[in-house]
Parts: C-alpha cells; sequence; structure tokens
C-alpha cells in the first residue's frame, strides 16, 4: 500500500513553462484587473451608474493590489470622460462671511486669476492719475467756487452790516473775527482798551448782532457743504466709472457665456467706487512701499481664491486621499493672528479631496476614513446632499470657530472604499444606511485561478513593473520563477495569489542582485535568490527552534519506534515570517470513563478550533470501536513543549494515531511526521500551511542525515497544494525522503506502524492481530473493568 500511497516528484511542484506563449508584446499594459473578473465587473457597473448612491466598496485583504488596480482601471477611464466645472470663492461684498462660489469651465481658474491681477494693475495705473486730469480738476473746481462764491456773498452781507457799524470783518480760514474802526482805522486791543468803558460795551452789543446775524446768513452752510461734498462724490463716481468703464470691456466680451464670472464682475465695478475713494483717491505723494500696500488691499478684496482648477487633456479626476481627515476631505479655513486676534476671509479658504474629485472618482481607505472623527457622518451627508460644505466640524459641539459660510458647491462624485471583509459588514450592521449610499460591491478574490490567459496577465503586469520601476528586464525564466512563487504563496497549483504586490516587491529585489552580478536581465537565479535572502532574512527563529532541536532541548525523535508519542506539523507565524516545525504529541490511555482530556484546552492553551479537533476523536472511536459495549476510556493528549497558544485541527490526524498507538501499545515510527485533520468517520482532510509543514521536518532529517526512511505524511486532498522547495524535491528524487498522500485514518496507521489496520467482514469484525482489532479488544477490556468496579460498588451498597 505505501507504494501506492508515495507521491511521485513531478507531483510535489508547479513546473512553469511559458515557451509557447508570445511574450513580445508585455511592456504593453494588460487590461483589466489581474484575475478578477467579478470585481472588475462589479466595478465597471457602478462606475458607469450615474444614479446616486451607487458608489463603490471594494473588499478584499490588504495585499490583494487592490488600490493600484483600481486606479489604474480608473485612470484609464477618466481619460475618456470630459474635465469638470473648476470652481473658485470670491468675495461677497454685501455680506463678507459669505464668500460666492464661482463656477468656471476646466482651464479657467488660472485664466481668470490673472485676468483679475491684470485688472488690478490697470486700476493702479488708472487711479489716482484719472483725478488728476484737467477735465476732472475744472469741474471739481467749478463745484468748490460754487460753495466759495455763496460762502462769500453771505459774508459780505454781514460785511456791510458791519461797517454800517464802523466795524471790520477779519476772515482767516474759517474763523471771522471783529474789530472796531475809529477815524478810519481798525483798533488793536490796547487802543480798544484805551476807549470809554460806554463806547466798548456799545461795541460788545454789536458784535453780538453781527454775530447773530453771521448764524442766520450760515444757516445753511451745512447743507451747501454737503451738496458740495455730494457732487464732488457723484463726479468721482462718475470719473471712476468713466475710467474703469473700457477695464471691463474685453473682460466682460471674454467671459460673457460664463454667468458666475460676469455676475462677479458686475460686483466688482458697483464696489470699486468706495474703494477707490477709499484707497486711490490724491491726497500725498506716494510713499515708500504704499503702492504695494494698495495692490494688496485690492488682491484681498477682488483676487479669487481659485479652490481647483481642471486640466482639459487630465479627463477627470482621479484622487486617492490617504489621509482622510475632516479638513483633508472637506476643506477648510485658515486663520491668521492680527492684535492678538484670529481673522479669516474668503481667500483662506483651502480645497478638499472632495472639491478636487468632484466630477470624477474618490478612492478612501474605509479603516482611515472610520478612524477620524465626524468624517463618515460628513461623507454620508455630502453624498446624500448632493453639495460640499466647507464648515468647522465641532460647530456642533458649541465649540465657535468658525467666521465664514461659504456658498456651498454642488457634488457629483464617485466614492470607492478600500477595505476588509470585517470592515465591510461591520459598517453594513452598524450604519442602516450604508446599503443606500454603496450600493456596489466589488469583491476580490485572494487567489486567481492559473490559466493561459491570467498567465499571460500576470507576466505582463511583471513586465511593466520592472520596466516602470527601472529594473532590468524580466527574461521567460524570471517569470516564469515569479509565477511558481505566486502559486506557491496561494498554496495551490492550480491558482496564482491574488498578493501580486509581493511579486512586485520580489522583482525589486532580485534587480538588486542582477546589479551586483552586472546581469542585463533578471533571470531565474535572482529571482530565486532573492527568495533565499528573504527566507534567511526571516529565518533567525527557525534556526534557533532548530538548534534547540539538534542539542536535545526539544525533544524530537527522527528514528526507531515509539508508543504513545508521534510527530506532529505546526506552522508558527511571526509577524510576516511563518515556518514549519515539527512538535511531539503524546497520549496516554488507563482505565476510567473520564474520557479524552485536551491538556492543552485544560491549560487554556488550545483555542477553539483545536479543542473541537480532539472532540472529534471521541466520536471517531465511538462510531469505529465502541457498537457493542459502551465507550469507557480516560486519556490524556498533549503537545509537548509547547507555551504558546495552539489553534487548528490540523494535529487531530496525529493525535487520533498517537492516541490509538497507546491504547494498542502499538509502536510508532519516529521517522514520519504527519499533519491533518479528520471527521468522525475517519476521513482525512485538508489543512492549510502544507509546504512550511514538509519543509520543517525536511530541515530537522536533514541536519540529522537523511536515511530513506523519512518521510512525511498528508492529507490526499493538499497534494494540489504542494509547491515544495528544491532541496526536498531532489533528496525525494534520490529516495532519501518520501512524501505520503492518505485519504483515511486506516491508510495512516499502517504507514506509520507497519501493521494491518483491518476491515472489517460482514459480521463487523476485524482481523485478528490488525491494529484495529486490538483497539477493540483493549476497548472491551476497559469497559469490562468499568462494569466490574460498577457491580462491584453496587454489591458494597447492598450490603
Amino acid at each position: 500500500m505505501s507504494k501506492t500511497l508515495k507521491l511521485p516528484v513531478e507531483s510535489l511542484k508547479l513546473n512553469v513553462d511559458l515557451s509557447g506563449f508570445d511574450l513580445q508584446d508585455v511592456p504593453r499594459v494588460p487590461d483589466g484587473i489581474l484575475g478578477q473578473p467579478r470585481a472588475q465587473s462589479a466595478l465597471e457597473f457602478g462606475v458607469a451608474m450615474p444614479n446616486p448612491g451607487y458608489n463603490i466598496y471594494v473588499m478584499g485583504e490588504p495585499g490583494l493590489g487592490r488600490l493600484s488596480m483600481i486606479t489604474h482601471h480608473l485612470d484609464a477611464l477618466a481619460q475618456t470622460l470630459p474635465a469638470p466645472s473648476s470652481y473658485a470663492y470670491v468675495d461677497n461684498f454685501e455680506n463678507p462671511r459669505e464668500p460666492v462660489a464661482v463656477e468656471l469651465p476646466p482651464e479657467h481658474g488660472q485664466i481668470l486669476s490673472k485676468d483679475i491681477e491684470k485688472l488690478i494693475d490697470n486700476i493702479l495705473a488708472t487711479f489716482p492719475s484719472a483725478f488728476e486730469s484737467p477735465t476732472y480738476q475744472q469741474k471739481k473746481t467749478s463745484i468748490e467756487r460754487y460753495f466759495n462764491q455763496r460762502y462769500n456773498s453771505a459774508i459780505d452781507l454781514v460785511d456791510k452790516k458791519a461797517l454800517s457799524y464802523h466795524i471790520a470783518l477779519f476772515r482767516e480760514g474759517e474763523q471771522i473775527t471783529f474789530a472796531p474802526i475809529r477815524d478810519s482805522k481798525t483798533l488793536d486791543e490796547d487802543q480798544f482798551a484805551q476807549l470809554p468803558p460806554a463806547e466798548r460795551e456799545v461795541f460788545h452789543k454789536q458784535v453780538e448782532e453781527l454775530e447773530d446775524y453771521l448764524s442766520e446768513v450760515l444757516l445753511e452752510l451745512p447743507q451747501w457743504r454737503r451738496a458740495m461734498a455730494e457732487r464732488i462724490k457723484q463726479l468721482d463716481n462718475e470719473t471712476i466709472s468713466q475710467a474703469i468703464e473700457p477695464l471691463f470691456l474685453e473682460l466682460n466680451d471674454k467671459y460673457q457665456n460664463i454667468d458666475d464670472v460676469i455676475t462677479f464682475l458686475e460686483e466688482i465695478k458697483k464696489n470699486l467706487a468706495n474703494t477707490i475713494a477709499d484707497y486711490l483717491m490724491p491726497g500725498r505723494p506716494l510713499e515708500a512701499g504704499e503702492n504695494t500696500a494698495k495692490r494688496q488691499v485690492l488682491t484681498e478684496l477682488y483676487m479669487p481664491n481659485v479652490l481647483v482648477d481642471n486640466k482639459l487633456e487630465n479627463g477627470a479626476p482621479v484622487i486617492f486621499e490617504s489621509h482622510p481627515t475632516y479638513q483633508n476631505l472637506f476643506g477648510r479655513i485658515e486663520y491668521v493672528s492680527e492684535q492678538g486676534t484670529l481673522v479669516t476671509n474668503y481667500r483662506r479658504i483651502c480645497s478638499g479631496s472632495l472639491h478636487r474629485a468632484n466630477g470624477g472618482y474618490l478612492i478612501l481607505d474605509a479603516e482611515k476614513l472610520l478612524t477620524y472623527p465626524f468624517v463618515w457622518q460628513g461623507l454620508k451627508r455630502a453624498l446624500k446632499s448632493g453639495r460640499i460644505e466647507i464648515e468647522s466640524p465641532y460647530s456642533d459641539l458649541s465649540i465657535n470657530t468658525v467666521t465664514l459660510k461659504p456658498e456651498v458647491i454642488p457634488l457629483n462624485v464617485k466614492v470607492i472604499l478600500v477595505g476588509s471583509q470585517e470592515i465591510y459588514y461591520l459598517i453594513q450592521e452598524q450604519d442602516s444606511e450604508f446599503n443606500e449610499i454603496f450600493r456596489i460591491l466589488a469583491d476580490f478574490d485572494d487567489h486567481i485561478p492559473r490559466t493561459n490567459a491570467t498567465m499571460h496577465q500576470f507576466a505582463m503586469l511583471m513586465s511593466r513593473q520592472a520596466r516602470d520601476s527601472g529594473a532590468r528586464p524580466l527574461t521567460q525564466g524570471a517569470i516564469e520563477a515569479l509565477i511558481e512563487h505566486s502559486c506557491r504563496l496561494s498554496e495551490n497549483q492550480h491558482h496564482f495569489s491574488a498578493h501580486v504586490n509581493d511579486s512586485l516587491d520580489i522583482i525589486g529585489e532580485a534587480n538588486l542582485f542582477c546589479k551586483q552580478a552586472s546581469g542585463e536581465q533578471i533571470d531565474r537565479s535572482h529571482i530565486e535568490q532573492a527568495l533565499r535572502a528573504r527566507e534567511h532574512r526571516n529565518g533567525r527563529l527557525s534556526e534557533i527552534l532548530l538548534e534547540e532541536i539538534m542539542d536535545g532541548t526539544v525533544l524530537i525523535d527522527t528514528e526507531g519506534e515509539a508508543t504513545g508519542k508521534i510527530n506532529g506539523l505546526t506552522v508558527l507565524e511571526v509577524g510576516n515570517s511563518s515556518f514549519g516545525a515539527p512538535a511531539r504529541i503524546t497520549a496516554t490511555v488507563y482505565p476510567g470513563s473520564r474520557g479524552i482530556v485536551d491538556i492543552e484546552r485544560e491549560a487554556e492553551l488550545g483555542q477553539a478550533f483545536h479543542s473541537k479537533g480532539v472532540l472529534i476523536l471521541t466520536g471517531y472511536l465511538g462510531h469505529t470501536y465502541a457498537q457493542q459495549f459502551p465507550l469507557a476510556i480516560s486519556a490524556s493528549i498533549a503537545i509537548e513543549q509547547s507555551y504558546g497558544y495552539i489553534d487548528g485541527d490540523s494535529a487531530s490526524l496525529a493525535e487520533l494515531c498517537c492516541l490509538i498507538s497507546a491504547l494498542t501499545r502499538t509502536p510508532i515510527k519516529q521517522s514520519f511526521a504527519l499533519t491533518g485533520s479528520i471527521n468522525q468517520y475517519g476521513e482525512v482532510q485538508a489543512v492549510g500551511g502544507i509546504n512550511e509543514k514538509i519543509e520543517g521536518f525536511f530541515r530537522l532529517c536533514y541536519a540529522r542525515g537523511l536515511s530513506g526512511e523519512h518521510g512525511v505524511i498528508i492529507p490526499a486532498a493538499n497534494k494540489r497544494n504542494l509547491m515544495l522547495k528544491q532541496e526536498v524535491i531532489d533528496a525525494v528524487e534520490k529516495g532519501l525522503f518520501s512524501i505520503y498522500a492518505v485519504s483515511s485514518v486506516d491508510e495512516t496507521l499502517e504507514l506509520l506502524t507497519g501493521q494491518l489496520a483491518g476491515t472489517e467482514d460482514s459480521a463487523g469484525n476485524y482481523p485478528e492481530n490488525s491494529i484495529n482489532y486490538k483497539a477493540i479488544c483493549r476497548l472491551k477490556e476497559i469497559s469490562d473493568m468499568a462494569n466490574a468496579d460498577d457491580d462491584k460498588g453496587e454489591e458494597g451498597g447492598s450490603v
């Protein structure tokens, strides 16, 4: 039987041969997403669906290359779509707290900025020069002359009346004073003091009368001044309007089809009158730096704040936000400190990823999205309302940090969330609105069927990566080695691993070895060298464990026979590295009815799946051996020298064989190690990590010296998972090491013991001296002992 169970050399590894493939066109970019037809179909449908709510959740484990594949797919698609509108914020002159959004055609954001900058230059060149023209000065002088004439006429009336009182009137600017006249001469203060008191008294009364009259004739003076100021202001406005009209003619003609810009230009024209009057009127010579200050004022008032300016040649935007905080996603308002006070304006509004992706696609990491506060609720609100609001997320918490309320911008974006299966089902369970917003699931498989088409796509992808990363070209042998390694990662000869990033990393590592060897192309030898170097870097723990086994610290036998002892196979995972290692399993059997005790579970080291595997043993024993009598047994099973948590049921086959060995006192060959799980009917089931497990036992046997008796027993269902290293295959080919594939417990027992397991005859009996026969006899003996103890107990009770 052992010959039929021994696996041939050619079944131990997939050897890829691409000699029949045309790899001349490998630099061409592959079409679609490698080996993910389901995910690609869902992605294409979600992208094409224009209705709201058809956003996409891309589900798969990290390392599958989801992000790069999706980005590449969307980049190609986006080139065929029109570029979306650009957006800018401008000042709202009536309410500066609510800046106005201006929608522009693509590439017009910077164009508008340059035009407004040119307009500002023209305004500075026009003013205050426009107020220095002869026409303006003449009209202004005429207005002032009219006022002065009315003022002078009123003063003349007072002057005439004063002369009738022999009093002189003096004007010093706006100040009017009176002095007495004697003998046609004006008296000074000293002369006035020498006059008789009666005359001085008369003079004072007359001055009071004149002052009253002056107040009467100048009663309308404030009104005259207001009228003059209004006429001058009207003149200024007319002058400004006439001066700036030519500046806007070209702009109005250029932007006549863009309503938002035309409205913006009209608002600038309205506001310029006040701005020019405040900052650009003549009055004093320009001081050093004043022109710069005036330019800054105009810039702060009129220069548009371009949030996003899409390029026509880029098509629709594809944005990946790697750090989706609230501000990075929805935009933010910045502040500056002026004299200890935080101030802001429309020019300090900053765009977010939603603005840049508007009209295209936004890719987000689902786990990071859920990490930051307020982001998930804000994203849902934006997608459901179809608009982007720039606001502080803390406003609902009564923390007043918002001084601006910018006008909302219409939102039309397709959001692609990239996350794991656990996060998808978590959001689905916790948020009832999730399925309404993300209706499309693009499910990435963790493996890719190995077909001629997918191998060709894989070769194209690897070659493109080598070209794009600046690495040397890949030979056919290198691509074959990469495919074989990918199949090893997937633990299946018929599938690639979907973790293509690992293969891409190997290309970079192999390129280094190729450079060091002065090679012109990356060959199979360089790929294999990179894999060996990676294993060596991560192999410290496996070497330490092998040393401990070799020096006897960890007890593992690879020669001779032993009862109740067997070599199981385990996989240890530490960080990103995993390696196989043998582990001794022991079992003891003694009379009693305690059942099978799993020492790992009792010590709280055995996890759920391992405990389940041990519990199945009782079912197998009862079904196979205890059909004619009650199953009464006490046994203990342990994985020796194991001090960490143990999970998985891959040791259940070894534990059962070890238990039967202890039960029947049949020795087991220690030159074997085995792995596999069983069901209650004794059928051997597939397990994971099969290659690492075989190679772990092989390393120990190789270190101690291969004798030709060493071997590993695996489930027959795992034959398709074999992708062993070349040193193992070479040893098998030389007959120094063997690998057996079994389907049942009986086949396994015969390999381990060299004895017949035994098959039931029509009467349900096993052949004498067979292992199964010994097991039934031993279990019946224990059962009889238990019954005898029960009977003895009953007799003692009756006495």
